[in-house]
C-alpha cells in the first residue's frame, strides 16, 4: 500500500469532490429513510399489538360479573325430623360447600405446595413460573412444556372460562393472556374490598377442583375417600387428596395407590421444602399406612337407586319448578341435580320403614307368583348400519302370538323361562353382522302393588311404595303415581253419593228400589252378586256396594254435577265431555284413563279432613343454595264438601268395614272407614279407607291388565290391614268426631220415615236441614236376614291365613225381585207409595252404546307406562 504524502492528499481531495458529496449524502438518506420505515413498521406493531392488547382486555369478562364460585353443588334431602334421606347429584355437582375455617391448615398447604409455590406471595401471576415454563419449552421445543397457572388462573379457568376443554390454539392463546389479566384483577378487587384475597381464592378453589370418583369439593372427597369431614382430614390425608387434582382418573387413590403415593411423597417433600411442616411431621406422615384406610371406605361405599318415594319427589319438584318458577326443563333438573338445594320432605321413615317391609313380605302376596318381563332391544342391521332399529317386549309378545301362542302374555313361572323367550326372539329378527347398540331386560313380580299414606289434617304423604319386588334403579315405573288405572266401586263414594249427600238429594236412610236397570244405551246394569235387593236404604247400598242403586242416585244428580265435583278432587285424568267421562258409568268408576293411587288417597283424604281437599305434598320446603326459601309447599285448601257429608258418608263407610264388602280392613281397637273396588274381570283391587290419623289407599294387578284370579283377590286388603294395624301401634281410638251440622234420627229403616208407634226402629244420621218429618205409622212383619252379596269382593269376608276371603256358605239366593236386604239386617218390605218417600227409576236417557255395563276398564287400555 502507498501511504505517502501524496497519495494521502490525492484521496483527501477525491473525498471533498462535488460528486463525493452528493453520494455519501445519497446514503445518509438512503438509511435515514430505511431507519424511519423500520421505525414506522415497530412502530405500527407496537400499535396493533397494544390495539390487539386492548381488544383482548375488552372482550374479557367484567370483572364485577366474574362469579368465581363453583357452580354445582349436591342436592339433600331430609324426611319430617330433618334425617339425610338422599344426596342428589350430577356428574360433575357432587360437591358440598364449605368455609376456608372449615379446611384444615394441612390441606391448604399442600395443595399450594404442589399446585402454586408461590401463592401466598404472587399478585395473581408468577412471573417466574412463566419465565421457568418459557425456558422449559423452548429446551424441549415445545413438548413436555411445564404449567405456569397459578391457583387463581386455575380457578378462572374452571369456572369462568368453562369450554377451555373445547378450544383451539388460538383460543387457548386469547384465554391465558385474559385469565391472567382477571387474575390480578380478581386479587386486586378483593382486597379493595376489605377481604382476605388470597383466603377467598383459596377457599373457592378447593371447593371447585376435581378430585376423581366424581367427588367435586374438598368436602365431598374427604367423605368419599375416608368417610369423613374436611375439618377432621390429617397431614397425611390431606397429602393424598391435594396429590389427585393434577390427574383425577391417575391418582385416584382407590384405584391407583400407587401412583397416588408417588405423587403425594412430592406433596410432603414440597411442604417440608416451603416449611409448612417440620422433619418429624414429614417422617409420620410418611410412616402413615393412610392407603389401607382409603381401601376400607371404598369397599363399604354402595350406590343404592332411589326409593320410589324419591322418584315421586324429583319428579313433582321439576313440575313446580318449572310451574312456579318460570324455569325451563334443562334448568329444573340442573336446580334439583346440582344447585345445592335443601329438600325437606313430608316422609315419615318409620311409616315408610313399615309399608317397604310389609311390601317386601312375600307371606303377604297369593301363592303362584309370576314373573314380569321387561325389555327393550338397539340394533344396527348389517344391510343397514346408519339406522338404529327398536325392539320392545309389545314386539316380542306378537312374535310368540303369530307364531300361534294366542295366550302368550309376558308372564313367566322363572326368570329363566323369561330369558328363554328373549333369546327365540332375538335368533328370529338378529343375522350375522348386526350389532347390538343396547339391551334392556328386568323380571319383576307380578301381580303388582302400589300404597300411599297420608296424613289427611296436613296433606303430607307420609309413606309411599311404587311397587313390589327388588328396586333396580332410579326413576323406574312407580305404579303409586305413574299409572292410572280404574278406580271401581271406589268411585261410588267421590262420584255419587258425596254429591247426591252434599247437594241434599239424598239421605242416608233414603230408600230406592234395586231392581232391573240399565244404562241409556240399553246395557243393562248388574250388581256384583248378580241379584236384585228390593227397597234398601242408601247405606245398605253403600255397604253392600249395590251398583244399581249408585247408577240410579248418579243418574237423578246427573253425571255433571258428579263430574263437577271430582275435578275439585285432583284428578287430572278426567276427560271433560259427555261422549267420554260425563256419563252414568261415572258412578262406578268408568272413565276413560283412570287414576293414580296417590290420587284417589287425597280424595278420600277429604272425606277424612271434614271434606277439605288438600293437595297431596312431599315435600315442605326447598331452600336454595345460600339458604333462601326457594319453593313454599303449604298445601293448599280446596273445599269439597261440607262437614256434615263428610261425617256421614265416613259413617256409611264404617258400615263396610264393620259389617259390607271391606271386614278384611278391620282393625283392633281403631275405627276404620273404607270402600272396596274392584272393575269387571278383576283387573283392578282397590281399597281406600281412613283412620282418625291416617288415609290409605292401596291397588293391586297385573302391569299387563290381565284378570286377577278368583283366589288372590283379598291379598290387597290383606297389605293394607298389615301397614295400618303396624302405624297405629299405641295410638288411642279416639273414633270419628260428629259435627254439630249433623242430627240424629230414629227412623223407621224400611220406609226411611220416622219411627212411629208400631214401627222398626233404627238410629241414622242427617244432616240438621234433611231430617225426615213424616212419621211412619203401620205395623210391619219380623224382620229376617239381609242378603249377602256373592262376589268376593261385594260380600262381607273373613281373612284366612293366606289372605284369601272364606267362601260364604249361606249365599243368598232368593228371587231377584224379593224384598228382603234391610238396612243392619233388618226386613226392608216395599212401603205404599204415600209413605215410603221413593224415587222413582229414572228413565233410561240414550248414552253410548259401547259404555261397559259395570265401569270396567274393558275396551279402555290401562295407561301403564313401561318400567324403566
Amino acid at each position: 500500500m502507498n501511504f505517502g504524502k501524496k497519495s494521502v492528499s490525492d484521496k483527501r481531495d477525491k473525498l471533498n469532490s462535488s460528486s463525493a458529496k452528493v453520494g455519501k449524502k445519497a446514503g445518509v438518506s438512503a438509511l435515514r429513510v430505511l431507519l424511519f420505515g423500520l421505525l414506522t413498521v415497530l412502530a405500527m406493531v407496537i400499535c396493533l399489538g397494544l390495539g390487539a392488547f386492548k381488544g383482548l382486555i375488552d372482550s374479557a369478562p367484567d370483572i364485577s360479573d366474574v362469579n368465581i364460585m363453583p357452580m354445582g353443588y349436591a342436592t339433600f334431602i331430609y324426611d319430617s325430623d330433618g334425617n339425610e334421606i338422599q344426596k342428589l347429584n350430577s356428574s360433575d355437582g357432587n360437591r358440598i360447600s364449605v368455609s376456608i375455617k372449615e379446611i384444615p391448615e394441612s390441606m391448604q398447604h399442600a395443595i399450594v405446595a404442589i399446585e402454586d409455590s408461590r401463592f401466598y406471595e404472587h399478585n395473581g401471576i408468577d412471573p417466574r413460573g412463566i419465565a421457568r415454563a418459557a425456558v422449559v419449552a423452548v429446551k424441549n421445543r415445545g413438548k413436555n412444556m411445564e404449567g405456569a397457572s397459578t391457583i387463581t388462573q386455575q380457578l378462572l379457568k374452571n369456572n369462568v372460562f368453562t369450554n377451555w376443554t373445547k378450544e383451539g390454539p388460538m383460543e387457548r392463546f386469547r384465554r391465558k393472556f385474559q385469565e391472567q389479566y382477571l387474575a390480578v384483577k380478581l386479587e386486586s378487587e378483593l382486597n379493595a374490598e376489605g377481604k382476605n384475597a388470597k383466603d377467598v381464592i383459596l377457599e373457592n378453589y378447593l371447593n371447585t377442583v376435581n378430585f376423581g370418583a366424581g367427588a367435586y369439593g374438598i368436602q365431598t372427597a374427604a367423605q368419599t375417600y375416608f368417610g369423613k369431614n374436611s375439618t377432621d382430614l390429617t397431614l397425611s390425608e390431606s397429602a393424598v387428596l391435594a396429590a389427585i387434582p393434577q390427574n383425577p382418573s391417575r391418582y385416584n387413590p382407590q384405584r391407583h395407590p400407587d401412583y397416588n403415593k408417588k405423587r403425594r411423597e412430592k406433596v410432603l417433600k414440597d411442604m417440608r421444602k416451603q416449611k409448612f411442616i417440620t422433619e418429624q411431621e414429614y417422617n409420620e406422615a410418611i410412616a402413615d399406612d393412610v392407603y389401607a384406610r382409603v381401601i376400607q371406605t371404598s369397599d363399604e361405599k354402595t350406590s343404592q337407586p332411589y326409593t320410589y318415594f324419591v322418584d315421586a319427589l324429583v319428579n313433582q319438584l321439576k313440575e313446580d319448578l318449572m310451574n312456579q318458577k318460570g324455569y325451563s326443563e334443562v334448568q329444573a333438573k340442573n336446580a334439583i341435580y346440582s344447585g345445592g338445594l335443601k329438600i325437606y320432605t313430608t316422609q315419615d321413615q318409620k311409616i315408610q320403614q313399615v309399608m317397604d317391609e310389609e311390601f317386601q313380605n312375600p307371606d303377604n302376596y297369593p301363592s303362584g307368583t309370576r314373573i314380569g318381563l321387561d325389555w327393550a332391544l338397539s340394533v344396527t342391521h348389517k344391510d343397514n348400519p346408519d339406522k338404529v332399529e327398536n325392539y320392545s317386549q309389545e314386539m316380542l309378545q306378537k312374535y310368540f302370538m303369530d307364531q300361534g301362542d294366542e295366550d302368550f302374555n309376558l308372564l313367566f313361572d322363572t326368570e329363566d323361562e323369561a330369558r328363554a323367550a328373549v333369546a327365540t326372539y332375538k335368533a328370529a329378527i338378529l343375522r350375522e353382522g348386526d350389532t347390538i347398540v343396547a339391551e334392556r331386560i328386568a323380571f319383576t313380580p307380578e301381580p303388582q302393588a302400589s300404597m300411599v299414606v297420608m296424613d289427611q289434617y296436613t296433606g303430607y304423604v307420609k309413606g309411599l311404595v311404587g311397587g313390589r319386588g327388588t328396586k333396580t334403579a332410579s326413576l323406574t315405573l312407580n305404579r303409586a303415581t305413574d299409572t292410572y288405572r280404574q278406580p271401581g266401586s271406589t268411585f261410588k263414594i267421590l262420584s255419587t253419593y258425596g254429591p247426591a249427600l252434599d247437594t241434599e238429594a239424598i239421605t242416608l236412610g233414603d230408600i230406592v228400589l234395586d231392581e232391573p236397570y240399565q244404562y241409556v244405551t240399553g246395557t243393562p246394569i248388574r250388581n256384583a252378586d248378580g241379584q236384585f235387593h228390593g227397597n234398601v236404604s242408601i247405606r245398605t247400598a253403600i255397604q253392600n256396594s249395590y251398583n244399581i242403586v249408585a247408577v240410579k242416585t248418579l243418574t237423578d244428580i246427573t253425571p255433571q254435577t258428579g263430574f263437577d265435583y271430582l275435578k275439585k278432587m285432583g284428578f287430572d285424568g278426567l276427560v271433560d265431555s259427555t261422549a267420554v267421562d260425563i256419563r252414568q258409568p261415572l258412578a262406578l268408576g268408568g272413565i276413560s284413563k283412570g287414576v293414580t293411587t296417590l290420587q284417589l288417597t287425597s280424595a278420600y283424604a277429604a272425606i277424612a279432613n271434614k271434606g277439605t281437599y288438600l293437595e297431596p305434598a312431599l315435600y315442605t320446603k326447598v331452600l336454595d343454595h345460600d339458604g333462601n326459601v326457594l319453593l313454599d309447599n303449604t298445601p293448599v285448601e280446596t273445599h269439597i264438601f261440607k262437614d256434615s257429608t263428610a261425617y256421614l258418608l265416613t259413617s256409611a263407610m264404617e258400615d263396610v268395614v264393620k259389617y259390607g264388602t271391606g271386614t278384611m280392613a278391620q282393625l283392633d281397637n281403631m275405627s276404620v272407614a273404607g270402600k272396596t273396588g274392584t272393575t269387571s274381570s278383576t283387573k283392578d283391587l282397590v281399597f281406600a279407607g281412613f283412620t282418625p290419623y291416617y288415609t290409605c289407599s292401596v291397588w293391586a294387578g297385573y302391569d299387563n291388565n290381565i284378570p286377577v284370579p278368583k283366589s288372590s283377590q283379598n291379598f290387597h286388603k290383606v297389605l293394607w290391614k298389615k301397614v295400618m294395624s303396624r302405624i297405629h301401634e299405641g295410638l288411642p281410638n279416639v273414633g270419628f268426631e260428629k259435627p254439630a251440622s249433623v242430627q240424629e234420627a230414629s227412623i223407621d229403616p224400611t220406609t226411611g220415615l220416622l219411627a212411629g208407634p208400631g214401627c222398626q226402629t233404627a238410629t241414622e244420621y242427617y244432616e240438621i236441614n234433611t231430617v225426615p218429618k213424616k212419621r211412619c205409622y203401620h205395623v210391619l212383619p219380623a224382620p229376617t236376614k239381609a242378603p249377602v252379596p256373592k262376589d268376593d269382593d261385594e260380600k262381607p269376608d273373613t281373612e284366612k291365613p293366606d289372605g284369601s276371603a272364606e267362601q260364604n256358605p249361606d249365599k243368598d239366593n232368593k228371587d231377584q225381585n224379593d224384598n228382603s236386604g234391610t238396612d243392619q239386617g233388618k226386613d226392608n218390605q216395599k212401603p205404599s207409595d204415600e209413605n215410603s218417600g221413593e224415587k222413582p227409576a229414572a228413565p233410561s236417557p240414550p248414552t253410548d252404546p259401547e259404555n261397559p255395563p259395570s265401569g270396567s276398564d274393558e275396551g279402555q287400555p290401562s295407561q301403564t307406562p313401561e318400567d324403566g
